[in-house]
């Protein structure tokens, strides 16, 4: 399978057009047909039922075009990191996170890294629910992550952070916005956001909260999906700190409990580069530098 067959499969089951996805991609239409023909054959069934109209996708075509596209795009990216290497760097380091908000001083850091070390390239990643897999399939050099889920985990170093506190998030007019620090009590009579692949101490705070029986309680599929029904005024939820975006879009209090999330950076044991180091004890000074900082 060539990319000029993947452009070809990808084009025409955009358009359903030979004549119009040939144009588009600037062959000529018997050369595109025969792209198409010696594809199907390579993996032994039809993607497109031909008619004198145009062409359809067939079942297994759908499904095919949209594990195609998925690959394509990887590929460019693929290319455009490589060509964003070759051209510059001598050396790269990617940071795999599974929000972008998680490490706040992260831009600062690639900053002040670029000055120190003109010729080596920090590449951040973002896979929510699948980055510590990523990591320990070495797609990643530098790994986000919570200290009580990787522990256990051989092989790596691991390199406190910061830790990261419960806070409450509501919209920014809620009475509760004008308190500094919230209680249990304070949020008796409320419906409270849970699920969404909470963390172990944030489940925690949360199953106390509704074994007390003056909460109700609602299923959040994820983060998003949560803050979406907090805006829409569904109810509020409970949040560990570095999930805050500082944006300004909802009000965020400290909420009084002794759970706290120890917030480290991974790194594989046998990868010794002076720079992967350097970066890392960047981002620790930050942090420790931070005045006041939220997290």
């Amino acid at each position: 399978m060539t990319t000029k067959q993947i452009d070809c499969c990808i084009e025409l089951a955009k358009t359903l057009n030979f004549s119009r996805a040939a144009e588009n991609l600037f062959i000529s239409q018997p050369t595109f047909s025969y792209q198409i023909r010696l594809l199907e054959e390579e993996i032994g069934f039809a993607l497109f039922e031909r008619s004198g109209r145009g062409a359809a996708l067939t079942p297994a075509g759908m499904q095919f075009v949209s594990f195609l596209a998925g690959m394509r795009e990887d590929l460019k990216r693929a290319v455009e990191q490589g060509q964003n290497y070759g051209a510059k760097y001598r050396d790269s380091i990617s940071i795999m996170l599974p929000v972008r908000q998680a490490v706040y001083f992260l831009p600062e850091a690639m900053r002040l890294f670029a000055q120190s070390h003109p010729d080596v390239q920090t590449a951040p990643g973002f896979s929510y629910g699948h980055s510590l897999e990523r990591f320990l399939n070495n797609e990643a050099d530098i790994l986000f992550a919570l200290r009580e889920q990787v522990r256990h985990i051989a092989g790596m170093a691991m390199h406190d952070l910061f830790e990261s506190r419960v806070y409450l998030i509501t919209q920014r007019d809620d009475p509760l916005a004008e308190k500094n620090l919230l209680t249990e009590s304070d949020i008796y009579g409320r419906t409270l956001m849970v699920g969404g692949g909470s963390p172990a101490a944030l489940k925690s705070v949360q199953h106390r909260l509704i074994s007390s029986g003056k909460i109700d309680y609602f299923n959040s599929a994820d983060h998003d999906t949560t803050l979406t029904n907090v805006a829409a005024g569904r109810g509020v939820c409970l949040a560990p700190g570095f999930l805050n975006d500082h944006s300004g879009s909802f009000a965020w209090i400290p909420f009084d409990c002794p759970e706290r999330f120890h917030c480290v950076l991974l790194t594989h044991r046998e990868d010794e580069r002076q720079s992967v180091k350097d970066f890392i004890a960047l981002l620790k000074k930050l942090y420790a530098e931070a005045v006041a900082f939220p997290a």
